[in-house]
């Protein structure tokens, strides 16, 4: 059995508990928009676990950095995850803080073998559901022009934008409403792509399966009707040596008589 590296061991081990401060950091994220009349230390705690969160998974990359031997090669394979990790500093904004921690989280759930595709893709429909009602809401409730004031209005527009369905009864008005629609529907575009590329495989590891228990069914035929004649020539040779050697009747019956 192959030994893992100290870089599998620690994404092994710490693969949980950052799953856990990912659900931390979405209820943080999420209770100062739904309810907006927290009290500020609520808010300050959430705030708090966020950067906390943001900051694990920042130590997180460290270390897998210093793990690795081949540093340069880590980085430039692993861009996505120093992007997040360096975004939020550029600019702490609450939303990038968000994108960052969806992208680590979900590079790392990636790394699970046991997480299958449509596993993933569901999860991914769900979180993206989520976090952009909530993220569409925080951004358009404050409009004097916006229609999307409640967490039921944005959970519509969301699921709509998503589907490209947009009935057009909400729509954000505000610029970054208008960036997470545009996200949300090359989300939404992207998913359906992959459940559609995931079921058309199926069909056809289906059909590939049958294909060849056919040809090997094909084949074991074609190799037993090969023996069977074979074992056809084989009787006839046999059978044609015993005439050749059989003596005649009548010379057997002369040698009798004398």
């Amino acid at each position: 059995m192959k030994e893992l590296s100290a870089q599998d061991r620690w994404e092994q081990r710490t693969q949980r508990p950052l799953l856990a401060l990912a659900v931390a950091f979405a209820l943080a994220y999420a209770v100062p928009i739904v309810d907006s009349d927290a009290s500020p230390a609520v808010a300050v705690a959430c705030t708090a676990v966020e950067w906390t969160v943001w900051g694990s998974f920042a130590v997180d990359y460290l270390v897998r950095l210093l793990l690795v031997r081949r540093r340069k090669e880590f980085v430039r394979t692993h861009w996505l995850d120093l992007c997040a990790v360096i975004l939020p500093i550029l600019q702490p904004l609450r939303l990038l803080r968000l994108v960052a921690t969806l992208t680590l989280v979900g590079r790392r759930a990636r790394m699970a073998s046991q997480i299958r595709l449509t596993t993933y893709v569901g999860g991914a429909v769900i979180g993206l559901l989520m976090f952009g009602s909530l993220a569409v809401l925080s951004v358009e409730r404050e409009s004097p022009n916006g229609n999307i004031k409640t967490l039921g209005d944005a959970v519509w527009w969301s699921f709509t934008t998503m589907t490209t369905v947009g009935y057009g009864d909400h729509a954000p008005t505000t610029g970054m409403g208008r960036v997470l629609a545009v996200g949300l529907m090359l989300s939404g575009i992207a998913l359906l792509g992959v459940v559609t590329a995931n079921i058309a495989a199926w069909f056809i590891s289906r059909f590939e399966k049958d294909d060849v228990e056919e040809r090997r069914q094909t084949a074991a035929i074609e190799a037993l009707t090969e023996e069977v004649r074979a074992l056809r020539a084989e009787v006839a040779a046999l059978s044609g040596v015993r005439e050749i050697v059989r003596p005649p009747a009548s010379g057997v019956a002369e040698e009798h008589a004398r």
